[in-house]
């Protein structure tokens, strides 16, 4: 485990405890020596994160699409800074460069991204761990909702807990060191349920 994405908001929030918990998770990285990969802008919590990064000596990638260097405030210090043209490929570059993803607190572009790599993950495109830092009990209501998604028969239990929901940040670097990827054959389990 070397690099890890971190998907995260563009904003810091309206309350201390999500730059705090940034901070955190920046601290665990450089205890642990991975490089951050991130989406490249220097404000909100994506700015918190890279900044601690690099002042503590670690190693942070940012990764942006041309048209918004500009809108994001691309961040001018980072030991490697990827230009993309699509939103796409950016995630695209992430998944095939990263070890592992984690989101924290963001809006729509946070969950779009850590959406897509626990899609390829169920698709087995990759087998990554895809965790959620849990701040604040940020994404409680998202995992209430896939629980609901699981009861309805729209998602497999194994795929569901396949994802880390962890408040604390060494235990969800633990559960990544230690992720082992779920394996269901679709085929045969229908094949199996007509009998």
């Amino acid at each position: 485990m070397k690099k890890i994405s971190v998907f995260c908001g563009s904003s810091s929030g309206n309350q201390t405890i999500y730059e705090e918990a940034s901070i955190a998770l920046a601290k665990a990285f450089i205890k642990h020596d991975f490089t951050l990969l991130y989406g490249g802008a220097k404000i909100g919590l994506m700015g918190i994160l890279a900044d601690y990064m690099l002042q503590a000596g670690g190693k942070v990638i940012g990764v942006m699409p041309h048209f918004l260097i500009h809108k994001e405030i691309a961040h001018p210090k980072l030991t490697e800074f990827v230009c993309v043209d699509s939103m796409q490929e950016r995630k695209s570059w992430m998944q095939a460069n990263s070890d592992a993803f984690i989101a924290l607190p963001g809006g729509f572009g946070t969950l779009d991204e850590i959406f897509e790599m626990i899609c390829l993950g169920q698709l087995h495109i990759h087998q990554k761990p895809c965790a959620f830092l849990n701040i604040n009990g940020f994404f409680n209501s998202l995992k209430n909702f896939l629980e609901h998604a699981v009861s309805q028969g729209f998602i497999d239990m194994e795929y569901k807990n396949m994802l880390i929901f962890e408040s604390d940040t060494e235990r969800l670097i633990d559960k990544i060191l230690h992720y082992t990827h779920p394996y269901i054959d679709k085929a045969e389990r229908a094949k199996a349920a007509k009998g």
